[in-house]
């Protein structure tokens, strides 16, 4: 065990150097900082170029399950659903085909970070191997629309479709989903999977209507303007000033492509992202090849249980993640398996996970300074905050692209962008004349859930879900809300955070797929959470993430964090606090008691 002596770094000088970095980035407005992606800025959220939209009559039909949402979330539960012998159901979703994330991120250099063996589900089920250890965008949409074919869910898909209205009717013990092309669908159950990535953002820069040059979002991007694809050569930037505002882990994927197209890219910086190594591979074919039955579960379920902290006899995916918690693990998980720790208190236990952290941390601000040539850049590019305060990247051609003479660093020193120009961008005064600017800056996760779903919820009696989650969601396990009949939600709402968010969803499409096959199997027409089981859920979510809070509210401000507010209810804020295997477990032991205690079906 490494000891503040031992050490080759001050980690008092750590901690303050984090706590500054913190402080300068912490802002009085939090999400507000962020414009509405609607009205005058639009195009930067509904513009799809992908896919000609095709005009239709208005659509009314009553079936069994409408589907919100045409990801993963969607496809899994569609899947689930079929199974249980639902053959009734309607996809709706705002794009043009299925997909969700993948059928929008289409920028260039587009990638999954989680290795595709365990992110892309149902792989021994569909019969598929992925190309490679970490798989790009096109590979992960055409399977995706793969897997919604094999299932028929494009029966009766509704594409190019916003919801408006979900209203519930007592009388019929059915919803009115309403729609903005005049559907009118009544459901016995609605299934809600938004997913996190749906709704783009702007940050809310002064003059950015005024801006006289091309832009767009990196969810809408415009290869007719770039030209290239999805794996580069954006030839029409050759002659291009182009500005990129946001280093996350979008920008951090499509940068080493514009450096080495554009004439000129100004990259503008508020906070640098952690960049580890990718390491990605051709998948190896005799491997593949001796796959024993059950391997993607178990492959999966090692991975999750490495990352939240847990220990295995084995390392079955042995990437930067798993890299990331090998110390981690071992301390969190059970410091009796470690005789450097078995002894100590809770509070020296917390000082040995920081020490771990802190050395994880150097690795990466060294590999910053062993790649970038300037070292007045590569200082910028460390970041100086915990592993996970924000999402860990990876990636082997980001770093070297801040060596190539077209490529500028503008650090704003956790400030972001201070105006826009009808020619550019400005910070501290200084105006970076451009042609076109990029928005890589993320999507909406601590906004309404409501607006997010873009579409006006409302259950018994005339209450709105608004309304009822205005003070924090309420849900029993993350599934239902007390006074929303055979309403269901997927996500990140009260469940079981992990990294490889198709593992989560999967693992819900299954319980979904439960509680309706009960209620078809004792032929009720609704189910509904209590009141009760509600509260008590929402005192375990309260109490097991008060440690998350704690370090949350020392972290640096993001998504992760509702941007830094000090009563944390963002992505981590309000988390089963055991972890996504324990969550997973307690409810298949819940689905195999066989009560649905907390449940009620009428």
């Amino acid at each position: 065990m490494n000891t503040a002596d031992t050490l080759d770094f001050n980690p008092d000088a750590l901690r303050k150097k984090y706590e500054q970095e913190r402080d300068k980035r912490l802002r009085s407005d939090g999400i507000g900082q962020y414009v509405d992606t609607d009205g005058q800025y639009s195009q930067y959220r509904i513009d799809d170029s992908y896919m000609p939209r095709i005009e239709r009559e208005p659509v009314k039909k009553t079936v069994e399950v409408v589907l919100m949402g045409a990801g993963f979330g969607g496809i899994l539960t569609g899947i689930q659903l079929r199974k249980i012998g639902v053959e009734d159901l309607c996809v709706i979703d705002t794009a043009g085909d299925f997909g969700g994330t993948w059928y929008w991120n289409r920028y260039p250099g587009a990638q999954c970070d989680i290795e595709s063996y365990i992110y892309l589900p149902l792989l021994e089920e569909m019969g598929y191997i992925p190309k490679e250890k970490y798989s790009f965008a096109p590979e992960i949409l055409s399977y995706s629309q793969t897997m919604a074919k094999k299932y028929d869910l494009y029966d009766g898909a509704l594409f190019h479709t916003e919801l408006q209205s979900l209203t519930w009717q007592e009388e019929s013990h059915t919803w009115l989903v309403k729609t903005d092309r005049g559907d009118e669908i009544e459901a016995r159950y609605v299934c809600s999977s938004i997913g996190l990535l749906n709704r783009p953002k702007l940050p809310a820069v002064q003059g950015i209507e005024t801006f006289e040059g091309h832009s767009f979002h990196t969810s809408r991007w415009d290869y007719a303007y770039t030209g290239g694809s999805s794996e580069g050569n954006l030839a029409s930037l050759q002659d291009k000033k182009v500005a990129i505002i946001g280093t996350g882990a979008t920008a951090v994927q499509c940068i080493p492509h514009l450096a080495d197209s554009a004439k000129e890219l100004y990259v503008f910086q508020r906070t640098p992202s952690s960049i580890d190594v990718r390491g990605n591979k051709p998948t190896d074919q005799e491997w593949a090849n001796n796959l024993d039955e059950g391997w993607q579960r178990k492959r999966r379920d090692n991975f999750n249980i490495l990352v939240t902290g847990g220990v295995q006899d084995e390392d079955l995916v042995n990437d930067g993640w798993t890299s990331i918690m090998q110390k981690l693990g071992v301390i969190l998980a059970d410091p009796s398996n470690s005789e450097d720790y078995a002894d100590l208190t809770p509070e020296e236990l917390g000082k040995a996970v920081e020490l771990a952290d802190f050395e994880k941390m150097e690795e990466i601000r060294a590999r910053a300074a062993s790649i970038v040539n300037n070292p007045e850049v590569a200082e910028k590019l460390k970041p100086y905050y915990r592993q996970f305060c924000k999402r860990p990247c990876f990636h082997d051609d980001y770093l070297p692209s801040f060596n190539k003479p077209n490529v500028h660093l503008i650090d704003t020193d956790g400030k972001g962008v201070s105006n826009i120009t009808a020619q550019g961008v400005v910070f501290d005064g200084r105006e970076y004349p451009v042609d076109c600017i990029i928005f890589a800056t993320g999507f909406e996760i601590g906004t309404d859930y409501s607006r997010r779903a873009e579409c006006a919820i409302t259950g018994k009696g005339g209450a709105t879900l608004e309304e009822k989650w205005a003070k924090g969601v309420r849900t029993l396990h993350g599934f239902q809300t007390n006074g929303f009949p055979n309403l269901f939600f997927m996500g990140l709402i009260q469940g079981g955070l992990t990294a490889n968010n198709t593992h989560m969803l999967t693992e819900q499409s299954e319980h979904i797929a439960y509680l309706i096959n009960r209620a078809k199997n004792g032929n009720y027409r609704s189910l509904e959470v209590s009141g009760e089981a509600e509260d008590d859920w929402v005192g375990v979510m309260k109490e097991t993430a008060l440690a998350n809070e704690d370090f949350l509210a020392a972290c640096t401000p993001g998504y992760y964090n509702d941007e830094g507010k000090k009563e944390i209810n963002g992505v981590f804020g309000l988390q089963y606090g055991g972890g996504p295997d324990e969550f997973f477990r307690l409810l298949e032991a819940w689905r195999m008691d066989d009560r649905c205690e907390g449940v009620t079906y009428s």
